[in-house]
């Protein structure tokens, strides 16, 4: 066998042994506590009525219009993104209020061209719309 040789098929018996080596390190922890850990299962079935029901955390009370916005609004509106106007744009916002601000309201929460319906935010309330809408239009 050439030195060559001998040296990959020692290289390649160091690499098994040091894995070998690594593994075993790694399971060397016998305790209870160890093996439940490593044997634990990954999630939980429930039947139906078994598992407690989690509901998601009702607001205490109306959003601020700048929290509605900085979370379902700032998106499209910060950016222009399908044709929305930008907030603080007094330009691209004129046409939209020249049609008035019920029609305005309407398409806010109705959805319009590529906004959708309470810009995703189906938990808004119709006041929680209008305050980010009047946030927008004060920047």
């Amino acid at each position: 066998m050439s030195a060559k040789g001998i040296f990959l098929r020692r290289l390649a018996v160091s690499a098994v042994t040091a894995l070998s080596l690594v593994s075993a390190v790694h399971a060397a922890d016998m305790s209870e506590e160890a093996i439940a850990e490593r044997i634990a299962p990954v999630g939980s079935v429930y039947l139906e009525g078994e598992a407690p029901v989690e509901t998601a955390a009702v607001p205490s009370g109306p959003r601020a219009g700048d929290a509605v916005y900085n979370t379902y609004c700032m998106a499209c509106h910060s950016t222009g993104a399908a044709g929305a106007p930008k907030a603080g744009d007094a330009a691209a916002w004129e046409p939209r209020l020249a049609q008035g601000k019920d029609t305005l309201l309407s398409h806010a929460i109705n959805g319009f061209n590529g906004m959708p319906a309470k810009g995703t935010c189906m938990d808004c309330s119709d006041d929680e719309i209008v305050a980010a809408i009047d946030h927008m239009l004060s920047l």
